[in-house]
Order: structure tokens, then C-alpha cells, then sequence
């Protein structure tokens, strides 16, 4: 089958109406496909001002506000009605890429079923971690059988890491677990994007080392451990600022556990490469990620890294070498790696220098996309 023979009915619970890292990916996905000649057709939920416009055809799937406290931004796609089955049949597509497993999702892997089509799986976040920030954690090992009841009627799942293959496959989520890994827009991050000036009209002097957190405001983004460890860094007085770039609905609460932290919101395209180049190391506390983009976007700008010890970084991050993999819950543990950071300028140079070579020979997105392509 050639890539133009493919017609591929895309569902996403969240295409383009909050901007996030998984549909930044799915939206340059579209991209590629369509300049390749596929057919492509995006069933998921719509809004009236949406974060950005979506690449390709986007059809509104029905949906709800996310009956969830603190996630109200977010939409529950909640079934194919008469309007979507009918534009189905009129695409007529000869494959199914799921990339949440929502409502929606469930129905359309059994739309597709009846028909004899197949279904492929994108992971994009660790969904069932989500309830630990929540105080529900008891929930978790129910996700997780929910999940894997899901996946494994689906006739392959990609994930973006080998790390996250091997969950995938400890949690017996599908017999064929391949990988689609992601990239980053080498334009708009390097460290050509430093901004002194900028830096400056921030309030960080130069000679100020800077702290990062980059992501969405979310508590299962693991605020509440970089607020810890934070504190425990600040017992130690060694001089340094903190900056968070990104916005979110834990905004207020973030702030308020960070006193005298500068946050500059959410920062897009070279204004976010211009924003990360200008920090001197990133503290990744997420242990939701599937990949981590804001990671290899940090390293791309030569920061040293900071991350917890799970499957998603272990790909990119070399512990001692080009960053620090740091007990997950232990903000003590994690300042001591931010200390030697903030004491040795030398070891913070020198491992930004290899993220370099690192980011450079494995963000690729076309290379990536191509390799999906191949599993289409």
C-alpha cells in the first residue's frame, strides 16, 4: 500500500481547542500525512475559540465540560451521534488511530470493528497515574484495567519511548507495542534563542542561575514536588531564581507556593524557545509524561536536566552524564542534584553541551513521522 492509497479517521479528545504537547504532536502528524497524500479526516471535540486552528479537517464530535474539579478547560467527547456516523461512511476511511481512550474512542474501535477495519493506539500520557494527585489513588489499578481492556482490542499501540514499551508490555496492554517517538522544532529551540536582555528585563541578573519548570499548570505535572523541593533548596541559601513558564488552571496555587518565583504564562513558538534558551536548567517533576517534549525541548537549548526516575527519560537523560534522574517522591534527594547544578557551573556547561548532540541526532520529526507511517 502506498501512503496515498491510506484514508485514516484520526479521534482525539483534545485536538486544538487547549494547547497540550499530545496534540501539538497529532497536529503536526496531520501535517505530514496530508502533505504526503493521505487522506486524513479528525473527529473530535470542537470550540468556538480554540487555542490554535487545527491542521486538516476537524469534525466537532458531542461533548461535555470535564466533569472534573480543576480540569473545566478540558472536554468529554461523549459519542459518535447520527452526524459523525454519517460523515464516516461518507470518508470511508481504511484506518483508525485512536489517541485517547475516551468515550468517543470506545466507540469508534467498535464502529470500526463491525466493519473490519484497524484500529491503531497513539499513548500519550499515563492516564492511570492521574488519580494520585487527586487524593483518589485507589483508583489507579481500576484505570489501569479499564485501559487494558481498551487496548487490547485495538490491533497495535505506539508509544513514544522504549521505556514506555516496556510498561505497556509489563502492563499487558497489547501483544504488538511498537514505537512513534516525537521531535522538536530545532528553529525555535537552540541556543541561539538566549536573551540576556530579556533575562534581564525579567528581573534575573546575570550572573543569577535559574531554576525552570516548563509545562501546563496541572497538578498530575507534579507541582506539588517542585514546590518541596524548592523549599528544601532554599534551606540550603545558594543563590538562584526560579521561573515557570506555562499557565493552567493550578496557576494560583502554584503561585502562592512559590513566593518570589517569576512566571511568565503561557509563551508560544520563538517566544518559548527565546523563554527556555534563557533559563540554565530545567526540573522536570512530571512522572505522567509518556515522552516529556518540554524535556528534549529544554536539552535542545543546551540546559542540563532534572527528572524522576521513570521509563520516559530514561531515553534521553543520562544520569551524571547530561542531567540527574532523581527519586520521584524525594524533594530532598532532588535538591541535591539541583545543588551540585547551582555549585558547579563547569558541570552544568558541560552537560548542556551533550544535550546538544543528543536533541540533534534524535528530534527529528519528519524521520518520526515516516516510521509511523510505515506502522499505517
Amino acid at each position: 500500500m502506498d501512503v496515498t492509497d491510506l484514508r485514516i479517521a484520526l479521534f482525539s479528545g483534545n485536538y486544538n481547542y487547549t494547547r497540550d504537547g499530545a496534540n501539538q504532536a497529532l497536529n503536526r502528524l496531520a501535517g505530514y500525512l496530508l502533505k504526503r497524500g493521505a487522506g486524513l479526516r479528525v473527529y473530535a471535540p470542537g470550540d468556538a475559540d480554540p487555542d490554535f486552528p487545527p491542521t486538516g479537517d476537524l469534525v466537532n464530535v458531542p461533548n461535555v465540560r470535564m466533569p472534573v474539579k480543576g480540569r473545566g478547560e478540558y472536554r468529554l467527547p461523549l459519542r459518535i451521534d447520527d452526524r459523525v456516523r454519517a460523515d464516516l461512511d461518507t470518508f470511508k476511511p481504511n484506518l483508525v488511530h485512536l489517541s485517547s481512550p475516551d468515550p468517543v474512542a470506545h466507540a469508534a474501535l467498535k464502529w470500526a470493528r463491525e466493519r473490519d477495519l484497524p484500529v491503531l493506539a497513539s499513548v500519550h500520557t499515563r492516564f492511570e497515574t492521574y488519580p494520585r494527585y487527586y487524593k483518589m489513588g485507589f483508583l489507579e489499578p481500576v484505570i489501569e484495567s479499564l485501559l487494558r481492556r481498551f487496548y487490547r482490542k485495538c490491533d497495535a499501540l505506539v508509544a513514544p519511548s522504549p521505556g514506555m514499551v516496556d510498561v505497556l508490555c509489563s502492563q499487558r496492554m497489547n501483544r504488538d507495542i511498537g514505537i512513534w517517538t516525537r521531535g522538536i522544532d530545532r528553529e525555535v529551540f537552540h541556543p541561539g534563542a538566549r536573551d540576556m536582555e530579556w533575562r534581564r528585563e525579567m528581573g534575573i541578573a546575570d550572573d543569577e542561575v535559574v531554576i525552570t519548570f516548563l509545562g501546563r499548570l496541572v497538578m498530575e505535572k507534579g507541582l506539588d514536588v517542585f514546590v518541596d523541593t524548592i523549599i528544601e533548596l532554599r534551606k540550603k541559601q545558594i543563590p538562584h531564581k526560579v521561573m515557570v513558564i506555562g499557565d493552567g488552571p493550578a496557576r494560583g496555587w502554584f503561585e502562592k507556593a512559590l513566593p518570589g518565583g517569576i512566571f511568565v504564562g503561557q509563551q508560544e513558538g520563538t517566544d518559548l524557545g527565546r523563554a527556555v534558551a534563557s533559563m540554565d536548567l530545567l526540573f522536570n517533576p512530571s512522572v505522567t509524561e509518556t515522552f516529556g517534549n518540554v524535556t528534549l525541548e529544554a536539552m535542545a537549548c543546551g540546559l542540563p536536566v532534572v527528572v524522576p526516575d521513570v521509563p520516559s527519560y530514561r531515553e534521553w537523560v543520562r544520569d551524571g552524564v547530561n542531567g540527574f534522574i532523581a527519586p520521584r517522591k524525594d524533594p530532598g534527594a532532588i535538591a541535591e542534584r539541583l545543588l551540585l547544578l547551582l555549585r558547579s557551573g563547569d558541570m552544568a556547561r558541560e552537560m548542556g553541551e551533550r544535550n546538544l548532540g543528543i536533541a540533534r541526532d534524535k528530534a527529528d520529526w519528519d524521520r518520526n513521522f515516516a516510521k509511523l507511517e510505515q506502522v499505517y
